[in-house]
């Protein structure tokens, strides 16, 4: 199965990378003396993918990665280069593949230091003589100081380091670095294609991949996790129960505070499966003795560790918030679409009762101020307002209508 078709609803963007890598694949042949290079190449060494959450940015970005180290014999009789079975292909899309570097990270934002780990990288020859390819899923997590080290980078590259950063959109990464990038911009996939993928790739039921599709409105990871994790449903139907919460202050209240409480048990909950694992390891790489005690001159490090796994679980708890609110925006688009007599269709069909009542206790105008009051909250969270404070504030809004 060709590396192409994970990315769902992106044709015209499968067509654009497919071109490149073929112009790629033909320039590593000319390089070796074996053909004449390509005279216009669609090839470049700079890559941007832009695109709305659940686009699948990393996804084509890996898809990319991928056919660029293709070692399939086909390519030599035509064929495309990215066939996803090679050793090339598959290493790349797992993570192993010597030449590829994936960055992702779990913090609030990537810094300085990480940065000048990653160019000394993309300054290296490739090991197996094709491309070194650096792949940065969270370009806009970029701090200032770390986008002017990047810069630095993508305006000299090596001559066989390709790197493609991922981001939501242009305006989240550095003027001076998304002007010397390739944009790629995709959109968000029909929700038909993510519930037929669901139904192929995971084997979901019809019924529930539809349904899940239709409620994340296209996102596909939102949407398998919906359709797999029973502890993902229940929050997700809290969220959208909490519109009827908040008949009175003290509704608000208690419902900020559970929104909260929910976002630091699913925080709580990645610690418990990955910061004791990590603390151990670590433990045992710098030599702990029998009773847990340390070697002296590791108090630093593991000082270090401890700070990162409270970054980490301040960011989940902030990504937890987020996906409610989106799914809370999403239950007051389908009330305004009700208000108005839209034929839109509904996300959220499995709430129907409750949309028809919060339209009927509502106007259009109503409604509207209350999904402005939800992406102001988000506003603020990215603001690092204290949660609970914006939350409240949320509700309080919601209540007012």
């Amino acid at each position: 199965m060709p590396v192409w078709d994970d990315l769902v609803g992106q044709d015209k963007v499968s067509e654009q990378l497919a071109a490149a890598a073929r112009d790629a694949d033909a320039l590593v042949t000319a390089a070796a003396g074996d053909a004449p290079p390509p005279e216009a190449s669609k090839m470049t060494h700079a890559w941007l993918f832009t695109g709305p959450p659940g686009s699948g940015r990393s996804t084509a970005a890996r898809a990319f990665a991928a056919a660029l180290q293709c070692v399939s014999p086909d390519r030599a009789l035509g064929g495309v280069p990215g066939c996803g079975f090679c050793d090339g292909c598959h290493t790349s899309l797992v993570g192993t593949h010597a030449d590829v570097e994936i960055v992702r990270t779990d913090l609030l934002s990537i810094g300085v230091k990480e940065t000048r780990d990653l160019v000394r990288r993309a300054q290296m020859s490739p090991a197996g003589g094709r491309w070194q390819v650096i792949v940065l899923e969270d370009a806009d997590r970029l701090t200032e100081g770390a986008g002017n080290v990047l810069l630095k980078a993508v305006e000299e590259p090596a001559p066989r380091t390709v790197w493609l950063l991922c981001a939501p959109s242009v305006e989240d990464v550095l003027p001076t670095i998304r002007s010397r990038c390739r944009l790629l911009t995709l959109r968000t996939p029909p929700v038909d294609a993510v519930a037929d993928i669901l139904v192929r790739r995971d084997g979901i039921e019809p019924d529930v991949a539809a349904a899940v599709a239709r409620a994340t409105q296209g996102h596909i990871g939102r949407a398998r996790r919906l359709a797999t994790d029973p502890r993902a449903r229940e929050r997700r139907a809290a969220v959208l129960k909490l519109p009827l919460r908040v008949g009175d202050v003290g509704g608000c209240l208690r419902a900020a505070q559970e929104l909260i409480d929910t976002a630091s048990e699913d925080a709580k909950q990645l610690a418990e499966e990955v910061d004791v694992k990590e603390t151990e390891e670590l433990k045992a790489a710098l030599g702990a003795v029998q009773g847990g005690r340390m070697p002296r001159g590791t108090a630093g490090i593991m000082k270090d560790l401890e700070d990162r796994q409270k970054r980490r679980r301040t960011r989940t708890q902030r990504d937890s918030l987020d996906l409610a609110l989106t799914d809370l925006t999403g239950l007051y688009r389908d009330v305004l679409a009700l208000q108005l007599g839209s034929r839109l269709a509904l996300a959220n069909m499995e709430v129907e009762d409750t949309l028809e009542r919060l339209a009927r206790a509502g106007t259009p105008e109503s409604t509207l101020r209350r999904i402005d009051a939800i992406a102001a909250c988000r506003e603020a969270l990215d603001r690092n307002v204290a949660p609970l404070l914006a939350v409240e504030a949320m509700t309080m809004a919601l209540r007012a209508g």
